[in-house]
């Protein structure tokens, strides 16, 4: 039982010891027997009874000829005494015993004495005393010392700059006497911002394990309250904690939560989490000192903090944490291996070709599919296949094989998926194809997956046009092949458009509406500043826009319907081997390319 639940169980017990006494004191139990009106009638026909006591005309408490007491209830009646006497009974008239003065005066002010109790105990866990229940204005920060299992940088792969910034940091708290010597001041906030999954959260951890401080982590979420000035209080004791423990690190994970951009709210200026943020201010760097304290925190949404909050003297330190390259995908993928028996025929880098864009999240969850996937199939080791089914598992979804598809409907996909990997092959500023399959995975029929040899960071015009291409060339095989188009294509239109429109409006890649960019993404903070675009071009331009999008997407499908249409053979072909073996590698796909035998015997259109 905690200190806590005690003190409440103390309470309690209090108050219902009281209430017990109160009500023995004021209701004596009684020994005597109590009869009906009835059976008192009867016992006064038969002559039982000897003396009885009327209390207030109603009560009765009499004795019997043989001793016995007795108690009855016993309707008003003014002649009753008269009958009784005339029956030989002694009477006597009593009114009703009063309670003594003290006992009185207990009962009426026991109500009153319960509630200020409860109101004492409640404005006693207000002021978050150490045994309190409602603790609403101590911070709920959670102190991590070396007792714990600790991570360190040895735990961090992949994104070695941003060790070597937070290196200084680590050094500082170790040795702070050379920097202090120097005249260097240490940054007081650092900032870390990158995609979903990157690693922001183990790094400060990391950080907490190298220094072998005090580390103190909260949630920005963890601030604010329905109660109006928890969340400011929240803050200042966090501060007063830190400050016990100096040196030490705070590490506030999510902070968006509470540090958005004040007076952009519908409400205006004055609300609970724009306190928080005034007071999270003033503790970074207000007129109280802070030595030895340094904030740390995370965000995938760094566009929409306060500005005050990023100034040098607040968060003076911003590290992006990309998603990692090639390099560091290898070094993630060798610290998840970690405890997982790989089979020798593993090789890491090529699965670290095959994950481009994945995030160290991903790749931990890469491999932990895998070993989920090895024990499916009772294998003692973890094998490539394992590990490039899950690589498909996390990008497209689960295969449903289940899925009953009809033949003609499994035709019309062979050919729209062949038709995209054809084009893919046929046009050189394309990613290769790695895998083709009609397969249903997820909320896709088929897919194509299409893997870059090396990191890139820049598109050109001539890439995005070839993909658009790509793209579209599933609807132009079925409209080639069949006559007629269906709904499968419509995701394909939609990413066409989409990357036309954002090559004309964003890239300024037009040649009919020059280098211009139209439209701008900066909105509201409460409206996440990029739903929507700010119209900043006229009805003309808007046609302008429409007309160029529509010309270039015509142009890019009649394009890839004119390669389809020139090398029909080897669609059939590739459409004809799909249908046969539902999927195709990528060098089986070159293989067949290139005439060659990909299953053993000579491969030839089924269509």
């Amino acid at each position: 039982m905690n200190k806590a639940f005690r003190g409440v169980a103390f309470y309690l017990l209090l108050i219902l010891l009281t209430l017990s006494l109160v009500n023995m004191l004021a209701s004596p139990g009684s020994t005597k027997k109590h009869v009906t009106y009835t059976e008192f009638l009867k016992m006064i026909e038969e002559n039982k009874v000897k003396s009885v006591i009327i209390i207030d005309g109603k009560n009765v408490i009499g004795k019997l000829h043989d001793g016995q007491d007795f108690e009855a209830n016993v309707p008003e009646d003014p002649g009753l005494g008269q009958y009784l006497v005339n029956r030989g009974i002694v009477v006597d008239m009593k009114p009703s015993p009063q309670p003594p003065w003290w006992m009185t005066l207990a009962t009426n002010l026991l109500p009153v004495i319960a509630v200020g109790a409860l109101f004492f105990f409640i404005m006693q866990q207000t002021q978050g005393g150490g045994n309190r229940v409602m603790q609403f204005g101590r911070s709920r920060a959670r102190l991590h010392t070396g007792d714990r299992k600790k991570v360190t940088f040895d735990d961090v792969a992949g994104c070695d700059e941003v060790k070597e910034e937070l290196q200084e940091i680590v050094d500082f708290l170790k040795h702070p006497k050379k920097y202090l010597e120097l005249g260097a001041r240490i940054p007081k906030g650092v900032l870390l911002f990158g995609a979903p999954g990157t690693g922001k959260t183990l790094v400060a951890r990391a950080v907490g394990g190298e220094a072998g401080v005090p580390f103190f982590t909260i949630s920005g979420s963890d601030f604010v309250e329905m109660f109006v000035g928890v969340g400011a209080a929240r803050v200042r004791d966090l501060f007063e904690q830190a400050k016990k423990s100096a040196p030490c690190i705070v590490f506030i994970d999510e902070i968006d939560a509470v540090g958005r951009q004040r007076g952009a709210g519908y409400g205006g200026g004055h609300d609970e989490r724009e306190q928080t943020l005034n007071q999270l201010l003033v503790e970074m760097d207000g007129f109280a000192v802070n030595e030895g304290i340094i904030i740390m925190a995370a965000t995938n949404r760094p566009d929409v903090l306060d500005p005050a909050l990023l100034r040098p003297g607040r968060f003076d330190r911003q590290i992006q944490i990309d998603k990692p390259d090639l390099r560091g995908r290898v070094e993630i993928l060798k610290v998840h291996q970690k405890g997982k028996p790989l089979d020798k025929g593993v090789d890491l880098e090529t699965l670290a070709k095959r994950t481009p864009g994945f995030t160290g999240a991903d790749l931990e969850n890469l491999m932990n599919e895998a070993a989920l996937l090895t024990a499916r199939n009772r294998k003692r080791k973890i094998t490539m296949d394992e590990l490039e089914e899950a690589i498909d598992r996390v990008i497209a979804g689960p295969q449903r094989r289940s899925k009953i598809i009809s033949e003609r409907e499994k035709k019309v996909i062979a050919y729209h998926e062949a038709a995209h990997a054809l084009v893919a092959k046929l046009l050189r500023n394309t990613d290769p194809v790695h895998k083709v399959s009609i397969i249903p995975r997820g909320a896709a029929l088929g897919y194509v997956l299409q893997l870059p040899i090396e990191d890139r960071y820049l598109v050109m015009k001539a890439e995005i046009m070839d993909r658009v291409s790509v793209t579209l060339s599933g609807r132009a095989a079925e409209e080639m092949v069949f006559n007629e188009v269906s709904t499968g294509a419509s995701d394909d239109l939609e990413k066409a458009t989409r990357m036309v429109r954002k090559m004309i409006m964003e890239f300024g890649m037009s040649a009919e509406l020059g280098p211009l960019t139209f439209g701008n993404k900066q909105e509201q903070v409460f409206l996440g500043r990029d739903i929507a675009r700010d119209r900043n071009y006229s009805e003309e331009v808007a046609a302008a826009i429409d007309k160029e999008v529509r010309h270039i997407v015509t142009a890019c499908y009649d394009r890839a319907k004119t390669l389809l249409e020139e090398n029909r053979g080897k669609l059939d072909l590739i459409a004809g081997t799909l249908i046969e073996k539902e999927t195709l590698e990528g060098d089986e796909l070159e293989a067949l390319l290139n005439g060659a035998q990909a299953t053993g015997g000579a491969l030839e259109s089924t269509i």
